[in-house]
């Protein structure tokens, strides 16, 4: 088994980190502090998006672990994502450029869509981020016309300006990548999505990983990031409840993906937690662990929008 910490991405080669840093839910009030503590504890890769309002904190705390020399700009991987608002080729390199702005930083290392839902357009003065907002408060989402081929070529562009290196997709399926595959001039790099033991996403991931795409799990502790979101988050087992090897649940949950050539993004505002979860690249699960783990899948996604109350089932 490998114990790369990282891996290269199609068309740059850059070496994107395995065990990364997520941003998600993490309060502005601590967002600064908990990244700057993050970049001490080794990580290299920041993981964050519009729709998490902390891009401004995020950045500071960035901008703060480079200025006491901790570490180097070159020596991070920063990734942000466009929110479903801004799809219309109007409307991306704009707010790309807030989102740029917000983290005080010269250039991004992957630029994700965050989902292939193209909600009506929202101004950043209107609110921001606009989450699932729909203009005239209506409880139904608002749709536009924005078609991913114009909203990826738009991204493409900002590629080409060298502002971000690379860009990829989350919360996409097969036959979404598939069609993007047939207009793309620049492959997507990563894709991003939902996994964990109860949602393991085994055909999505050989075939993306057969396409040469890497991909990144969120929500790797499956119902952790959901108990305040959804009745499956509050009513779900934790995915495991035992130390092995001296190695804690979390660690053994994460380095599962490790071993499926899979990158993490686990999120901690515990100093000692977060040391805990970056520990994974240095040992390995037995095939008996593997066998335990894969048993566990269910198909329970959490992150599911009907989940939500929104009549839009995404994943079907």
């Amino acid at each position: 088994m490998s114990l790369k910490n990282y891996v290269e991405l199609n068309r740059t080669g850059d070496k994107m980190p395995l065990v990364g840093f997520g941003c998600w839910k993490i309060s502005n009030e601590v967002a600064e502090n908990t990244v700057y503590q993050a970049i001490k504890a080794g990580y290299r890769l920041i993981d964050n998006a519009a729709d998490y309002g902390n891009e401004v904190e995020v950045g500071r705390g960035i901008n703060r672990a480079i200025q006491e020399g901790i570490v180097k700009r070159e020596e991070l991987f920063v990734v942000t994502k466009l929110w479903n608002t801004f799809h219309n080729k109007a409307n991306v390199r704009a707010s790309f450029d807030k989102q740029l702005k917000d983290l005080g930083l010269d250039y991004v290392d992957l630029y994700l869509i965050h989902f292939p839902v193209p909600l009506k357009f929202v101004e950043h003065t209107k609110a921001y981020p606009p989450g699932w907002y729909s203009p005239d408060n209506s409880e139904a989402l608002q749709y536009e016309s924005s078609p991913m081929h114009e909203c990826w070529r738009e991204l493409e562009k900002i590629v080409e300006t060298g502002l971000t290196k690379n860009i990829g997709v989350s919360n996409f399926n097969v036959q979404l990548i598939l069609d993007l595959l047939t207009y793309a001039k620049i492959k997507p790099a990563v894709l991003q999505v939902e996994l964990h033991p109860y949602l393991q996403q085994s055909r999505l991931v050989k075939w993306v990983q057969a396409h040469d795409i890497q991909v990144t799990a969120y929500s790797s502790f499956g119902p952790t990031s959901f108990v305040g979101l959804t009745e499956d988050g509050k009513n779900t087992a934790p995915i495991l409840e035992h130390e092995k090897h001296g190695k804690t649940a979390g660690q053994i949950v994460l380095r599962w993906s490790l071993d499926r050539n899979v990158a993490v993004i686990p999120k901690s505002v515990n100093v000692e937690r977060m040391k805990s979860n970056h520990d994974i690249t240095t040992w390995t699960l037995d095939q008996d662990d593997r066998e335990k783990i894969n048993a566990l899948e269910s198909g329970m996604r959490f992150n599911d929008m009907d989940s939500y109350g929104f009549n839009i089932p995404l994943f079907c």
